[in-house]
């Protein structure tokens, strides 16, 4: 395993998801507003910032997991196609084992967990395909 390239590929993936993530909030403001419904849910937005340490460090380190597994399980080939199937298979995993299970558990409606599942599913496949394109394997002799 290249843990060179794995940190880059982490930090890459953490910067491709907060950047769409930013993007998605600001082009997408239907999506704060639909949280805004569900004020008993969220937390109200200065709140939010004081615990943003603890969500940064956590989608750090969940990216940093995903990176070893697509290093786990790469098996060459094209980074960006390689990527791209990896992220979108674990969109499908964060959609199902989390927003329609937080449909399931928390009181909000399908509209915003539809909106979440779309952003998640993509996000999850913009990092996916930076780790293809940024972790290659150690050369062997």
């Amino acid at each position: 395993m290249n843990y060179s390239r794995l940190g880059l590929a982490a930090l890459g993936g953490t910067l491709a998801s907060f950047a769409f993530g930013f993007l998605t909030l600001w082009l997408v403001p239907a999506l704060i507003n639909e949280g805004h419904n569900y004020p008993a849910v969220f937390r109200p937005k200065e709140e939010m910032m004081t615990v943003m340490p603890i969500g940064l460090v956590a989608t750090f380190i969940s990216i940093l997991v995903v990176a070893i597994i697509f290093a786990m399980i790469n098996q060459g080939g094209s980074g960006i196609t390689g990527g791209a199937r990896f992220g979108v298979l674990i969109g499908i995993f964060v959609v199902c084992a989390l927003v329609l299970h937080n449909y399931v558990n928390l009181n909000i409606g399908m509209k915003l967990a539809l909106m979440q599942a779309v952003a998640y599913f993509l996000q999850w496949t913009i990092v996916g395909i930076v780790i293809g394109l940024i972790y290659k394997p150690l050369a062997t002799p």
